[in-house]
C-alpha cells in the first residue's frame, strides 16, 4: 500500500542517536491516521549507523534505508531521500533530534488545512554559542536582502512538503542544491510552525562552522546575482577614488607646490587596496564559474551502495538515471528482503 507519510532522515555517524530517533518517530507514526514509511539515508557514515539501519529494517518493515557510496553532504542526502519517498506528505528532519519529531502532528494539521509546504521556524536555539547564533541571524537577513526569492528567516530543512512540491523538487536539474531556498522558489501555499530548537540528543555536532559557512555561500550564490554586481560597483568606486586622487594631486601641484606629499605610503596603500579589490572580485567570479563547471560536467548527484525496503517500481520512478542505482547485486550487502 502506498504510504500517506514519508519521513526522510539523513544520517552521518549517528549511532548514538539512531535508536532514540527511531523510537520517537515510530511513536509519532503510530499515532497518525495513515500508513507511513521512514527512509534513513546513510551519507557515508564511518561508524555503526549503517549496521543499525539494517537491524531496524529487519525489526520494522516501515523502515527503509539508502546507503550512499560516500559522503555527499547533507543537502544531497536529503535529495536522495526525496527521490525515493512515496508518501503524499514528505517530512524531512535530522537524526540528531534537534528537530523534534513531536512537532510533526502540528505540521500535518497545516497540511490538511490546505498548505503545500509547512516549515519549522526557530524561535530559539538552545545549546548554541553566541557566535553561531549571530552568524545565523546575520546570514538569513543578508540572504533575504540579496535575493528576489522570499526565503523565510531562521528556517532549516525541517519541513513537510506535499507530493506536488516533492515532484517539482525532484524535477529540478541543478546540482548546487540549497533545499530551503528551492523550497521557497517553487512557490505553492506555505506556512510556518514555530518551535525552539533543542540541543543534540547525543554525540558531537556534525555541521561544523566550516560546513555552515559553505552552505551559506551556496545559498547566496544559488539565488542571487548581487555579488557579481558588487564587483562592478567596487570597480566604479575604485575608479572614482583614483580620479579623486588625480584631482587632489593636480591641485597640490598647482596651488601648493611646496606641500610635502606623503609619497610612498600613499602609493603602497593604493597598490594593496587595488590588489585586494581585484582578488575579491576574482573570488566572486570564481564562485559562479565553479557552479557552471559543476553543472556542465553532468555527473550524478549521488551514487548508491545499498538500498532496502524501497519497492521496485518506486526505485525506478524516483531515481531516473540508472547510474544512481547500484551497479550490481554483488555491491549490495545482505539485508532482510532487499529490493533494488
Amino acid at each position: 500500500m502506498k504510504p500517506t507519510f514519508s519521513f526522510i532522515v539523513p544520517v552521518f555517524n549517528e549511532e548514538e542517536t539512531l535508536e532514540e530517533a527511531y523510537r520517537r518517530l515510530s511513536a509519532i507514526l503510530a499515532s497518525l491516521d495513515g500508513e507511513g514509511q521512514i527512509i534513513l539515508v546513510d551519507d557515508g557514515s564511518r561508524d555503526r549507523s549503517l549496521e543499525m539501519m539494517r537491524d531496524l529494517h529487519r525489526r520494522d518493515p516501515r523502515i527503509c534505508y539508502i546507503s550512499l557510496a560516500r559522503n555527499f553532504g547533507h543537502q544531497i542526502a536529503v535529495t536522495a531521500g526525496l527521490r525515493f519517498a512515496q508518501g503524499d506528505a514528505v517530512i524531512v528532519l535530522d537524526a540528531d533530534l534537534q528537530d523534534p519529531p513531536e512537532l510533526i502532528p502540528k505540521m500535518i494539521e497545516q497540511w490538511r488545512a490546505g498548505y503545500h509546504v509547512v516549515y519549522a521556524q526557530r524561535t530559539a536555539r538552545q545549546s548554541e554559542g553566541p557566535t553561531k547564533k549571530l552568524f545565523a541571524y546575520l546570514f538569513y537577513r543578508v540572504l533575504r536582502l540579496l535575493t528576489d526569492v522570499d526565503i523565510p528567516s531562521d528556517t532549516g530543512d525541517f519541513c513537510l512538503m506535499d507530493r506536488k512540491v516533492v515532484d517539482v523538487l525532484n524535477a529540478l536539474p541543478e546540482r548546487g542544491r540549497y533545499l530551503r531556498g528551492l523550497r521557497a522558489w517553487i512557490g505553492f501555499r506555505q506556512t510556518a510552525v514555530p518551535f525552539e530548537r533543542e540541543p543534540r540528543f547525543a554525540g558531537e555536532v556534525k555541521y561544523t562552522f566550516r560546513k555552515s559557512f559553505g552552505l551559506a555561500v551556496n545559498g547566496i550564490v544559488s539565488f542571487s546575482r548581487v555579488p557579481l554586481r558588487l564587483a562592478t560597483y567596487l570597480g566604479l568606486l575604485v575608479g572614482c577614488c583614483a580620479l579623486g586622487m588625480v584631482v587632489v594631486v593636480i591641485y597640490w601641484r598647482l596651488f601648493h607646490p611646496a606641500l610635502p606629499l606623503i609619497g610612498y605610503t600613499i602609493i603602497t596603500a593604493a597598490i594593496f587596496f587595488l590588489a585586494a579589490v581585484q582578488l575579491f572580485c576574482l573570488g566572486i567570479l570564481g564562485e559562479y564559474l565553479g557552479r557552471v563547471y559543476e553543472e556542465v560536467k553532468g555527473r550524478p548527484l549521488f551514487t548508491l551502495k545499498e538500498i532496502a525496503g524501497i519497492e521496485g517500481h518506486a526505485a525506478k520512478t524516483a531515481s531516473p538515471p540508472p547510474f544512481m542505482r547500484p551497479a550490481s547485486s554483488q555491491e549490495i550487502q545482505p539485508a532482510s528482503n532487499p529490493e533494488r
